[in-house]
This record gives structure tokens, sequence and C-alpha cells, in this order.
């Protein structure tokens, strides 16, 4: 089972990335386009782990501070191109908590620099430059959810556990 922790995103939230992706595709960009129901925000990566029940403890045992969620700039990772969460010294600190805390009950996870941001096309190419403009949008986050990440007919479908 593909496990990860995250933050579901508020309707709201989706419903302005999505209308960036639909200017996205007026613009020519081409890629693999993250599905409205899929965006979230990684907080730890899990990869294949048979026991949810066990993650699911070290989440609960990990206090989770209540904050605001801004989005703030673009950016990419190689072809990949995301929303970025602007600066959250909260949510950088339980990331690093809950990281801890999964390692010291013996489940892997991503150890790379936390890069808060939500991705939006993957294997993205351009054939002109584009413009992406992000809208100052926040929203209340008050918990982390497990989520487990499947294929479906060829797509990948997220499901909180």
């Amino acid at each position: 089972m593909r496990l990860f922790v995250a933050i579901p995103l508020s309707e709201e939230m989706k419903k302005v990335l999505v209308g960036c992706l639909h200017d996205l595709k007026k613009q020519g960009v081409e890629g693999n386009y993250v599905p409205a129901q899929n965006l979230h925000v990684t907080l730890a990566f899990i990869g294949e782990y048979e026991d949810p029940g066990r993650v699911k403890q070290v989440i609960q045992s990990v206090p989770f501070p209540e904050f605001r969620l801004c989005l703030s700039d673009k950016g990419n990772f190689g072809n990949i191109l995301w929303a970025g969460v602007k600066g959250n010294q909260k949510l950088k600190t339980y990331v690093k908590n809950l990281r801890a805390a999964l390692a010291a009950a013996g489940i892997p996870c991503d150890k790379e620099k936390f890069v808060p941001h939500i991705t939006l096309v993957r294997k993205m190419s351009a054939r002109k430059p584009f413009q992406l403009h992000i809208p100052k949008v926040e929203m209340s986050v008050k918990k982390a959810s497990l989520m487990k990440s499947e294929l479906r007919d060829g797509k990948t479908v997220y499901k909180v556990l």
C-alpha cells in the first residue's frame, strides 16, 4: 500500500488552483495535470508500507498546531510545476517532528528538505513562455491526513484513510 501524510485542500483553494490550471492550458502548457481531487500538500512520503494503523498512531502522537495555509509563488522541480505555500514556521516544525516520529517508529519516509508545495503539472512542457498567476487564497488547517495512492483504470487516485 503506497502511503503519504498530507494536507488535503479546501474546496475554495482547489477551485482557485483549477482556475490556474485552465489558464495554463489556454497558454499551451502541456503535461500531466493533477486532477482537482488529488491536489494536496505532502508532509511526509512513506511509500510502500503495509500497516496504515501504525502510521495513524504516529500521526496522532505528534501534536498538530492549527494554522492558516496561504498560497504564494510558483516553482518547479525539473519538469514538475507547483504552487508554493507561504513560509510557515508552525508547518515546518510539525513536519520535522512528524518525520522524526515516523523514523523513530521504524516507518520509512522521505528525508529531503521540506519544500511546502502543491504539485500542479507533471512532465510539463511549453513551446513558449507562460505566466502562472497564483491568487491570494488561504485556508485553515486543523489536521494532517494519512493518504493512500492507488492506480485505478490507469489514473492515480488518492484516498484519505
